[in-house]
């Protein structure tokens, strides 16, 4: 349950993102500096968290032992999950974003038959959890009830424009997580992997920088007083809440899929900040019963994975 409460507290701080991208490109900011200055601030602020905890050196032995895997791995982890992330944000409101991105759910489990696990000295292939499928069904059927009605006064461009960029965010944040996880191998923590993933996607983050400085310019002063609050909420407090979530449930792919599904969390959290902060109207009765059956399925996936966590510890 601890995972599960990390998980959830992880998609408070990561609604953020969506509320605050949004009002970024509502002031006509550039998606690319929404993108790359959250980098740019997370590097400062993890070197100081991970310099204090002196884990510094360990940090870096690790990456220079694998630093093909950490820079691919982190490539589709942290750049392909984001820079699309703050694409979509120019085509659909916050709570779309957020909506659509809980394909993740479903992404986690799908890519499951990706990864193997090690069964009497050999490695066999993981099967996909249908209960825990089944279950984020049922949130996914929910993300649908929120969209429907809004969905449909969308254009062809701009729904495209906001649904195939997020697609591709919500199956590269998950592959890119357990990948990474299986090339620590637990020999770092969640601050030091989030610094590393960071660190080696600062290359692409300053080419796609370069490029829009020279298309448009600096950024505004309150895009980048903006993006610095998403480095703190979504890109230290939510990431790192969240690897730490994943690391207490790696090699279980049924607690890891559960502890993706509370991601759903971040729907009812963009919905509410949005009302808030950008004046946006209350949501409507299908989307009230859309937010219960969000809630319902992570209730049910955080249900499941106690009571097997309950069942192994009988058994032992």
């Amino acid at each position: 349950m601890k995972a599960i409460a990390l998980g959830l507290f992880a998609s408070f701080f990561f609604a953020f993102t969506f509320i605050l991208n949004r009002a970024m490109d509502l002031e006509g900011g550039s998606w690319i500096w929404s993108a790359a200055l959250r980098y740019f601030f997370m590097i400062p602020l993890l070197l100081v968290i991970v310099g204090v905890r002196g884990k510094l050196t360990s940090l870096f032995l690790t990456m220079k032992k694998q630093p093909f895997q950490w820079f691919i791995w982190s490539f589709i982890g942290f750049v392909l999950f984001y820079a699309p992330l703050c694409f979509a944000a120019s085509f659909g409101p916050g709570w779309l974003i957020a909506s659509t991105w809980q394909v993740t759910i479903i992404a986690g489990i799908l890519l499951t038959p990706l990864f193997y696990k090690r069964v009497n000295g050999g490695r066999v292939r993981e099967r996909m959890p249908l209960k825990g499928f089944s279950m984020s069904l049922i949130i996914f059927a929910g993300v649908m009830f929120m969209q429907v009605e809004h969905a449909s006064a969308l254009g062809i461009k701009e729904a495209l424009g906001c649904i195939v960029p997020v697609m591709i965010a919500a199956f590269a944040y998950p592959l890119g997580n357990r990948k990474m996880m299986e090339v620590c191998k637990g020999r770092i923590g969640p601050f030091e992997r989030v610094l590393g993933m960071t660190i080696m996607t600062l290359p692409v983050w300053l080419l796609l920088s370069a490029y829009e400085w020279s298309v448009s310019g600096a950024p505004s002063s309150s895009q980048v007083l903006q993006c610095f609050f998403v480095a703190i909420s979504s890109g230290v407090i939510a990431t790192v809440l969240f690897f730490a979530a994943t690391d207490l449930a790696k090699g279980d792919v049924r607690k890891l899929a559960a502890i993706e599904a509370t991601q759903s969390g971040e729907i009812i959290f963009a919905v509410g900040g949005e009302m808030l902060m950008l004046s946006a109207p209350l949501p409507s009765s299908v989307s009230c019963i859309g937010m219960v059956l969000v809630m319902l399925g992570m209730i049910l996936h955080s249900f499941a994975s106690h009571k097997r966590q309950k069942t192994k510890l009988k058994a032992s």
